[in-house]
């Protein structure tokens, strides 16, 4: 990708953004639906990955400013897809048979969503501007919020919230690295980090403001806003006092640890197992 049309781009949304009154001029105009297909193509990405394992993920905010724009330049349509008819201002995703995605009726994929070769869709949502990787299951009833960045070889179980994130757009979405295994109705919004091949368990919910408590150990280890990679997490619940007494408060536990493997399948199965982790 040429990396000066990226940055005329970009310089052209940021000042769309700042004045609205710009998106009068056609060109303008095309600058944001390029944008939007780049992102459909998987060219730009709103988060970008790091360069290697100690790195970290970078937010694109102003792509983030392009999606809110194409809100504003696209009027509402009706789409007719067989038996259901939609009424919205973005279409739907398009040529999913050249891509290699698959997706279940009535599963939805929306234009400027990318879902890299190999992906599966259920009965789920993808959400525009998200990243989806190969080999991932979007299981029945599962949504995957704007922007939101899925990892590779991952299973996001039925009724699995991903929330998404627009504004403000220097919000770093949700970010699910690769291999991780998301149980049945857990929800994981506000940005969190789940890091690679993590399982995390029925009915956990992750906000930025969530105690993810590590008690392997003698002592109890917090983290806010990050699962650790190759973790092992369900709900729990920690006392607080409160001046009208004390009650219980939902928190995540991190219980173990799954084990390295060349065999994902036999390790997350292990982990499952070992752990009596509910999915």
């Amino acid at each position: 990708m040429d990396e000066d049309t990226v940055n005329e781009d970009k310089r052209r949304i940021l000042a769309a953004f700042s004045n609205r009154a710009l998106l009068k001029d056609p060109a303008y105009v095309a600058v944001v639906e390029r944008t939007i297909e780049k992102l459909d193509r998987g060219e730009l990405r709103v988060a970008s990955p790091p360069a290697d394992e100690h790195g970290t993920w970078t937010t694109q905010a102003w792509i983030k400013e392009a999606i809110l724009l194409y809100f504003g330049i696209r009027g509402m349509q009706t789409y007719e897809v067989g038996p259901f008819e939609f009424h919205d201002k973005i279409p739907l995703k398009k040529d999913l048979a050249k891509q290699n995605v698959r997706v279940v009726p009535p599963g939805v994929i929306r234009y400027g969503a990318f879902c890299e070769s190999g992906v599966i869709v259920m009965p789920g949502y993808v959400n525009i501007g998200a990243y989806v990787g190969s080999g991932t299951m979007v299981d029945t009833w599962a949504t995957v919020g704007s922007c939101a960045q899925i990892g590779r070889d991952c299973h996001l179980s039925g009724g699995v919230g991903i929330g998404g994130v627009l504004e403000p757009p220097g919000a770093r979405p949700v970010i699910i690295e690769d291999g991780c295994f998301i149980g049945s109705r857990v929800v994981v919004v506000e940005g969190v980090h789940v890091g690679k091949e993590a399982v995390i368990g029925t009915g956990v919910v992750l906000t930025s403001s969530t105690a993810i408590l590590d008690v392997r150990g003698p002592t109890v280890v917090e983290y806010r806003g990050q699962v650790p990679a190759r973790a092992v997490v369900i709900p729990g619940v920690r006392t607080k006092t409160f001046f009208a007494g004390e009650f219980g408060v939902p928190c995540a536990l991190i219980i173990g640890q799954r084990k390295e493997s060349t065999d994902r399948k036999v390790s997350l199965n292990d982990a499952l197992r070992d752990f009596a982790v509910p999915v």
